[in-house]
């Protein structure tokens, strides 16, 4: 008699058992029946009915997929290789088991193909230097691709550009290039505005002759403490006529 209860009791705890399921905090579970779409269920110990109940989980945290380097010919015509880093995460698990294969592989294809098409469109001094605005343009497409899928594109940053060697030495020069001739253009403009004060003195010392007569001597003054070797120094008449007393 006991033998006849235990074995359908054990019966019903061995198949209550093999219905236990545990989701964590993170994950939903999507339920198939049958082969049909049954529900979601969430984070916790779920039972589902065995042999008849197939349970699929899906991680709903910010997934990061690195996409691999791409060759790219920029709209200069500049061969480069170009990856990227893409961050999403599933909002509908629902649809990202249902309408798509596997999100994380169908997603990283689609980011490769996208950095190519919209990275060979703009100029190399555009990929270098407009780096953000790419990068949300890029951004930008994704997430209405993956929006069907129940995928969330956050975010997409290029992580490396390398260029040829020769390109690498050509921007080299540009760039040395380009600082010297800055620094002509800052030392020009200090010739200019030296030479604009110098007339303004000079202007000044013509309106005043005794203050280029005080110049002249402070200027024999500082000749004759900085140097200990003799200096002949011509001074004109004119300065002393002022001095001397008409007869």
């Amino acid at each position: 008699m006991g033998y006849a209860i235990g074995v359908p009791v054990g019966i019903v705890v061995l198949f209550i058992l093999m219905g236990l399921r545990t989701i964590l905090e993170y994950q939903r579970g999507v339920i198939f029946r049958l082969g049909k779409y049954a529900g979601m269920k969430g984070p916790g110990l779920r039972f589902i009915i065995p042999f008849i109940d197939q349970l699929v989980k899906v991680d709903l945290r910010t997934i990061a997929r690195d996409v691999p380097p791409q060759d790219i010919i920029t709209k200069d015509n500049v061969t480069v290789q170009v990856n990227a880093v893409v961050f999403m995460r599933v909002l509908n698990p629902d649809k990202a088991v249902l309408e798509v294969d596997n999100y994380l592989y169908n997603t990283s294809q689609l980011a490769q193909t996208t950095l190519r098409s919209v990275l060979g469109q703009v100029d190399l001094d555009d990929l270098l230097t407009r780096r953000e605005h790419l990068n949300e343009q890029l951004q930008s497409i994704l997430d209405s691709d993956t929006d069907p899928w129940g995928v969330k594109v956050s975010k997409v940053e290029i992580k490396h550009v390398d260029l040829p060697q020769e390109m690498q030495r050509a921007m080299a020069k540009q760039a040395e290039a380009e600082r010297e001739r800055r620094a002509k253009v800052i030392h020009a403009e200090g010739e200019m505005q030296a030479s604009k004060k110098l007339a303004e003195a000079a202007t000044a010392l013509q309106k005043e002759p005794s203050a280029l007569q005080l110049r002249y001597l402070q200027t024999l003054a500082e000749i004759s403490t900085e140097n200990s070797s003799t200096v002949i120094f011509p001074v004109p008449l004119e300065m002393f006529r002022g001095l001397i007393a008409p007869k």
